[in-house]
């Protein structure tokens, strides 16, 4: 087995176990949120269904100074509503917030890195 595939199956398992968490998430966190009815259109902007789900989470593990910048922004309007968001989540639900974005954005950036440096020939 050559090591672009040992490293493709390393960011398959990433990916993987990013869409268990992304069910689980959307299931235990914003679906609570979509029936709070204090939440009602402050979950930001929903391009796609289950668009609501990477919002909340990018929302809740954003560092404060990116949270501050966006809300300054002419496209706050996409964003969720933070402090409505950490009013009506536990420490729990933050906490998998992180776990989700962080284990989803390493794997998804993995992923990409990995396909760029094939189309470079790294692995040739």
């Amino acid at each position: 087995m050559s090591l672009f595939l040992q490293l493709f199956t390393l960011g398959l398992v990433g990916m993987l176990f990013t869409c268990i968490l992304y069910v689980l998430f959307g299931q235990l966190t914003v679906r609570k949120l979509r029936k709070n009815p204090n939440m009602k259109g402050r979950l930001g902007v929903e391009f796609v269904s289950g668009f609501d789900i990477l919002n909340v989470a990018s929302a809740l593990s954003a560092p404060q100074w990116l949270r501050d910048r966006i809300s300054r922004s002419t496209l706050s309007y996409l964003a969720p509503d933070y402090q409505a968001l950490y009013e009506n989540t536990t420490l729990f639900d933050r906490i998998f917030a992180r776990v989700f974005w962080g284990i989803s954005t390493v794997s998804t950036s993995f992923m990409l890195l990995l396909v760029i440096l094939d189309k470079i020939g790294v692995f040739d």
